[in-house]
């Protein structure tokens, strides 16, 4: 695996940046929402408003967000996500240091290049051509060289490596190494072939043998046994999870479906609960106007009481109601005034 650039990107799959980054922005909104009515910090131009629900969402990322819930149901919102926020980092940094820890950890050989210009020891089977092509063709000095002659033995000399008398590489066959291969999932093929040699059958000139054998070897490669032999007996069956394995470290929305879930429900739920208290204080607002109005209308008048600062509400109904109670005391002075002259009226004739 190959550092890169975009390498902490590795953590989590596109789909689940798609969704963290939508709840960020969900949250956010819904927050503005819920606040703007009692926070002056979510008031203001629609620019403003705009920026503010943006820094506010991805703030809460580093839990650095300056703005200050002073509502309930924003504040239950905002507990609950940043939560949420706070698995989810704990989960990315995990995830990301194990990405970075296995790339520290890959082996340096790149191929036979690489191998060859190194000081490393290079393991060999015992009695092959490899030895005399390592010596001759590529003019590797014999000394870096380790014969070796069981599977058992090239486990061996890979675990101690060269620190401990074994080896960093070992030169062999292809298919003696997929062999070797197929039941040890700690180690790999690195690089190129650089041979072309192939196997083969020798038979006596001219025997019929060679036609048949031709014949036979033809016809499995056509209908695919020879590679389903190959796939039974050389692919690497103990490591049939050897590709999860690549990916175990990338997090998947189905291991945080249920956080999300949670933060959607509390979202939901006080966004409903704000809905629903808007519309009680609406009506209320609304029964001192007694004259009619059509649906459009009440719904801007809506859309107005609820863009109100909760201040500002709360003195015009004040206010009313002070200038009802104020009508209410001057008819009543009036009726006062009226009887007090019919008492003095009647007062004055009997006298």
């Amino acid at each position: 695996m190959k550092s890169s650039a975009w390498a902490f990107l590795r953590p989590f799959t596109p789909m689940m940046w798609f969704v963290t980054g939508m709840f960020f922005l969900v949250v956010g909104a819904v927050v503005w929402i819920l606040e703007r009515r009692l926070n002056d910090d979510f008031r203001g131009p629609a620019r403003r408003q705009f920026v503010t629900i943006i820094w506010f969402s991805f703030s809460t990322l580093f839990f650095s967000h300056r703005e200050k819930t002073v509502s309930t149901l924003g504040r239950l919102v905002l507990i609950i996500w940043l939560f949420v926020v706070l698995i989810l980092n704990s989960s990315y940094i995990a995830s990301l240091t194990s990405i970075l820890t296995v790339e520290q950890l890959s082996s340096s050989v790149k191929g036979i290049e690489s191998l060859a210009t190194s000081d490393e020891r290079i393991g060999f089977p015992s009695g092959s051509f490899a030895e005399n092509y390592l010596t001759e063709e590529l003019n590797i000095h014999r000394s870096r060289l380790v014969p070796l002659n069981s599977p058992s033995e090239y486990e061996k000399a890979l675990k101690d490596g060269p620190a401990n008398g074994g080896v960093t590489a070992i030169i062999d066959e292809r298919a003696y190494m997929e062999l070797f291969l197929a039941t040890r999932c700690e180690y790999g093929i690195v690089g190129q072939e650089f041979t072309k040699m192939g196997w083969g059958f020798a038979f006596p000139r001219d025997s019929p043998l060679a036609i048949d054998m031709s014949t036979a070897i033809l016809k499995l490669s056509e209908n695919g046994d020879l590679q389903r032999i190959h796939d039974k007996w050389l692919t690497r069956s103990a490591c049939s999870s050897e590709g999860a394995k690549q990916g175990i470290d990338r997090l998947e929305l189905k291991s945080f479906w249920g956080l999300f879930l949670l933060s959607g429900i509390a979202c939901f739920v006080a966004l409903l609960c704000y809905v629903a208290r808007m519309v009680y204080r609406f009506r209320r607002h609304s029964n001192s106007n007694s004259e009619g109005s059509s649906r459009s209308a009440r719904l801007r008048s809506f859309f107005n009481f609820v863009n109100e600062r909760e201040e500002e509400d709360k003195h015009m109904s004040k206010r009313k109601r002070t200038e009802k109670g104020s009508s209410g005391r001057v008819a009543h002075d009036e009726e006062l005034d009226g009887s007090t002259v019919s008492v003095h009226v009647q007062n004055y004739t009997r006298g």
